[in-house]
């Protein structure tokens, strides 16, 4: 769901409140897991919440501390969030524990390749590192996800005029904890059709992200698509990767509800 607010366009600074909330509604058509060969739709709410204080931000970009920044670096805190899986409802995980929702932070370190004069459009390469861990009564660790990418944003021209545009690429790398959580096989849940497989860290596959988004004056719209191939990862021999490459993607829209009356000097 992150996806939907992600790789919005910069621009001048502007006048703008030190907060926003607004509620609303999208859909989503994601598999259960990255590499599953079985899809779900979700129709969920969407929650629009936008601070713009001077350490803790939280917009389209998502939330994030700002650790340290310049002119052509910054150092971030990035989060990010997976579904559960219900493994009684995936036929390769039945008889499996459940996949928890698991939650991931850590530092973002973005760095500047180039911006237009007037800062709307941007290229910059993002290195975030976060810690996984499962959203549950008593969390467990599932090791570390790194995910450089390049991140281009353009403002709309011509029919898309007024709408933001972001396109996003880049490889993921997981430690074998990560992996192991989401593509190994412990032994009891060995079957004949599903062997008992140890997976490996490193190299997890490849990530394309494109997404478009606009504010209203009273509500937001966003839309994105994410193509994924896992071709040549490490698990690539796990009984659980079904499928090597995907397309999923989700839409939503969320009303404005209130705004504070303080403004501060801030680039959307």
């Amino acid at each position: 769901m992150a996806a939907l607010c992600l790789l919005a366009a910069p621009a001048t600074a502007q006048e703008l409140p030190l907060w926003e909330l607004g509620a609303g509604i999208g859909g989503f058509a994601l598999p259960d897991y990255r590499g599953s060969d079985e899809a779900r739709g979700y129709l969920l709410p969407v929650p629009y919440v936008v601070y713009r204080g001077r350490f803790l931000k939280a917009d389209r970009h998502g939330i994030r501390g700002m650790l340290f920044d310049s002119d052509r670096v910054d150092l971030n805190m990035s989060v990010a969030a997976s579904l559960p899986v219900n493994s009684s409802k995936n036929a390769t995980r039945s008889g499996m524990p459940d996949l928890e929702p698991s939650l991931e932070i850590g530092p973002s370190l973005e760095i500047a390749l180039w911006r237009a004069p007037d800062r709307r459009d941007a290229l910059a390469l993002r290195l975030p590192l976060r810690v996984a861990f499962t959203l549950e009564s008593s969390p467990r660790a599932i090791g570390w996800v790194a995910t450089p990418q390049l991140n281009l944003d353009l403002a709309g021209t011509g029919v898309l005029a007024g709408w933001d545009l972001g396109l996003l690429a880049g490889p993921v790398f997981g430690s074998r904890r990560q992996h192991q959580y989401f593509y190994g096989v412990a032994p009891q849940f060995a079957t004949p059709a599903r062997p008992a497989y140890e997976a490996p860290g490193g190299y997890a596959g490849l990530q394309f992200i494109a997404a478009l988004s606009r504010r209203f004056p009273r509500y937001w719209v966003g839309a994105f698509l994410r193509a994924d191939t896992l071709r040549g990862a490490q698990f690539a021999a796990s009984p659980l990767l079904k499928r090597e490459s995907y397309v999923a993607g989700g839409a939503g829209i969320a009303w404005l509800l209130g705004e504070s009356e303080r403004r501060v000097q801030a680039q959307e």
